[in-house]
């Protein structure tokens, strides 16, 4: 599944940067996580490097409304990160 930036961010600039399919933005309060980007950094990292960078505890959460199979996220790396090769 996508992750979800709670209202609990405090636009530290930590996550942006570290996201390696640019899927962070500046939103209209605070950051947030585009689904359609966001592999929760499979193909990249064992684990979510924005979850790992934010200093405020479950500030970055599973997206309930994005629920996908880890199958569902490597198919949308390789997508993202390898369209010309498929």
């Amino acid at each position: 599944m996508a992750l979800l930036i709670t209202s609990k961010c405090t636009n530290c600039d930590m996550c942006l940067p570290e996201c390696p399919n640019e899927a962070i933005s500046i939103g209209e309060e605070i950051y947030v996580i585009d689904p359609v980007l966001c592999t929760e950094c499979v193909g990249h990292y064992d684990n979510p490097t924005c979850q790992k960078v934010c200093p405020i505890s479950n500030c970055i959460i599973p997206d309930p409304a994005h629920q996908e199979t880890t199958e569902e996220l490597w198919e949308r790396f390789v997508l993202i990160h390898h369209a010309d090769d498929v």
